[in-house]
């Protein structure tokens, strides 16, 4: 059929044409019995002409030559009848105008006939690719994935019926699993549903499934974690359609089927945002975003452009990022007004000039060296980017007077056991301590690990899982605190809104996750088994390691935000003289290259910093 091209709207006229002047003489000789059915049908043949073009226009009417055929639907089939119908009632009013001997009989036989023979040549197509899908299946399905589907509605109708029907497809439905009990037994497009979703296990090891496919776009977060964890304990492949709100125009195909994620077995609720308290303070506003190249200051970015912006001024030393995030916003916006600066935090005559020269509303600081191995290996550069750069941002942003100052810190910060979370920690007191002689409204948002940010533990079990292994972690008994990158960038403004200045926003993690599991999970996920297929191999805590990340002080206490996700840790340190002579102490530490002295001074100003040994430290 689809060899026909253009030639496929002629050839369909012309059939119909056919069709509706056989229904007509069927009609005739059903009406008048073969003794009177020649008389008759002599009669026809002189409004023939005219009661087919009436037909044919009602079809073009009803779009019956713009459908797909091969994959009609009811919408298609009730257009059909519909053009039949009409095309009858017109052909009556015209006979009983020209005083034609039509009866009513004759009419309402040859519209039945009509409607009849037009759907059972356009269902010729349907069954057509079937049976070709059928044979296509058979040939290769060798080559095919055997799928299981899970959701018995329309979505998996048409992932289906392109498995079905697509030669170049390499999936085989084998079974639909639903939960509501009615549909148990009933058939989508030949394949059965054989169970709910506690007859997973039993049914993919029955009938050797490869392949799970999650088919629900509109499927709730805590049913999707449930069903994930069975799912884990198969040896399939698990893959998944995306959300509904991901699909253009409602519509589902074999191309926008993906693995399943680790952050899909999070099971957490979308975050739910006060728009018009972030828009209230980001709209129509100069928006500076310090590190807008890296993985929390992009997503940042491509937030804050939902809130209507006056101008964003992305601010990164790292010039590919900063390319890349320029072209992905130009072509998304291309009405934003955008402003992509190379510079580094440190060069504090180059943050002057873009303060001078574009006059900030909104800081949101995001520049830092954030992983924690190499800070071991480089303290001097920790504190360099990290603490004198945060400085130079917050003394730029008093200054010129912003009015809001938003850093991201970490987890780490609390009770340090590495230069990264040390001088983080100290960014918090530089900001606090600001804060307190400043109109400039200073706080600070803390928060865990991102999934999928640069130098995260997924990419790097991904690739570790897809070059065979091993993958390797650091202790068995490793928690660590993970959210999304669009769920931290999202808190990070909605904490913006709240900030009256000095406070430390605590963002609600859940609960910690022990990297071990994530492995584990990651290499399920991806259709192997652990430590069989894939060897997990524990090579012992690296130098400044926690077994567990805190996100509260002890001294620091929480009190409630109006965002159930976001709550606040009281300022603990103030005094801005303190931090600047502490600061020129470290300037001549830097200046001498004096490691040890480094690592004293750091204990000096973070009292709750130890440094960890690495291997020597598992114990829980």
């Amino acid at each position: 059929m689809k060899a026909l091209g253009k030639w496929k709207k002629p050839i369909l006229i012309l059939s119909d044409a056919v069709l509706i002047n056989l229904a007509y003489i069927l009609a005739f000789y059903f009406r008048y019995n073969y003794r009177n059915f020649k008389f008759y049908s002599n009669d026809y043949k002189e409004i023939a002409i005219i009661v087919t073009v009436i037909y044919i226009a009602c079809f073009y009417l009803f779009k019956l030559y713009e459908s797909l055929w091969s994959y009609a639907s009811v919408d298609e089939f009730m257009l059909a009848i519909g053009g039949c119908i009409a095309a009858d009632i017109i052909t009556i009013a015209f006979v009983r105008i020209i005083g034609h001997p039509f009866t009513y009989g004759v009419s309402i036989l040859a519209c039945a006939f009509s409607i009849l023979f037009i759907l059972g040549f356009r269902m010729s197509f349907r069954v057509y690719e079937r049976f070709t899908g059928i044979i296509n299946c058979n040939v290769s399905k060798n080559d095919r994935n055997r799928v299981m589907i899970i959701g018995a509605g329309a979505a998996a109708a048409m992932v289906i019926k392109e498995m079905k029907s697509s030669s170049q497809a390499n999936y085989t439905p084998i079974a639909v699993i639903d939960d509501e009990p009615y549909k148990k037994g009933k058939n989508i497009l030949g394949v059965k549903v054989l169970g709910n979703r506690k007859d997973i296990l039993s049914i993919a090891k029955a009938k050797d499934i490869e392949t799970i496919l999650i088919a629900i776009p509109t499927i709730e977060d805590e049913d999707k974690q449930q069903i994930l964890e069975i799912c884990k304990k198969t040896k399939c492949k698990i893959e998944i359609i995306p959300g509904m709100y991901e699909i253009i125009n409602g519509k589902v195909s074999l191309s926008q089927i993906r693995k399943v994620d680790i952050e899909d077995l999070l099971g957490r609720k979308a975050v739910v945002l006060d728009t018009e308290g972030i828009a209230g303070y980001i709209q129509n506003k100069t928006i500076l975003v310090t590190g807008g190249g890296g993985s929390i200051g992009s997503e940042l970015c491509r937030q804050i452009i939902k809130f209507a912006p006056k101008q964003l001024i992305v601010f990164d030393i790292y010039e590919n990022n900063a390319y890349d995030l320029q072209i992905e916003l130009k072509y998304k916006y291309p009405k934003l007004d955008l402003k992509v600066l190379i510079g580094s935090v440190r060069d504090k005559k180059r943050l002057e000039d873009v303060f001078t020269k574009y006059s900030p509303d909104i800081v949101f600081h995001a520049a830092a060296h954030k992983h924690v191995p190499l800070m071991e290996e480089s303290p001097m550069e920790a504190i360099k980017n990290n603490v004198f750069g945060t400085y130079n941002v917050a003394e730029c942003a008093h200054r010129f007077n912003v009015e809001r100052f938003v850093m991201i810190s970490t987890d780490k910060a609390v009770n340090p056991t590495n230069v990264m979370g040390a001088t983080k920690r100290m960014c918090e007191m530089i900001i606090q301590s600001m804060d307190k002689i400043s109109k400039t409204h200073f706080v600070a948002v803390r928060f865990g690990n991102v999934l999928g940010s640069n130098g995260s533990v997924i990419p790097l079990f991904k690739n570790q899982i897809a070059h065979g292994g091993p993958v390797t972690l650091t202790n068995k008994y490793i928690t660590r605190f993970f959210m999304t990158i669009p769920e931290a960038a999202q808190l990070v403004l909605q904490s913006g809104a709240y900030a009256q200045g000095g406070e430390i926003f605590v963002l609600d993690m859940g609960k910690p996750v022990k990297i071990y599991d994530l492995a584990w999970d990651l290499i399920k996920l991806s259709g192997f088994e652990p430590n069989k297929d894939i060897k997990i191999e524990v090579t012992g805590l690296r130098p400044g390691e926690k077994l567990y990340e805190e996100l509260l002080m002890s001294e620091e206490g929480l009190t409630n935000t109006e965002h159930a996700k976001i709550f606040i840790g009281k300022p603990t340190f103030s005094d801005l003289g303190v931090m600047k002579e502490r600061m020129k102490e470290l300037a001549v530490i830097i200046e001498a290259n004096d490691v040890d002295a480094l690592t004293n001074k750091i204990k000096d100003i973070v009292p709750t910093y130890k440094k960890t040994g690495g291997e020597d430290d598992q114990a829980v």
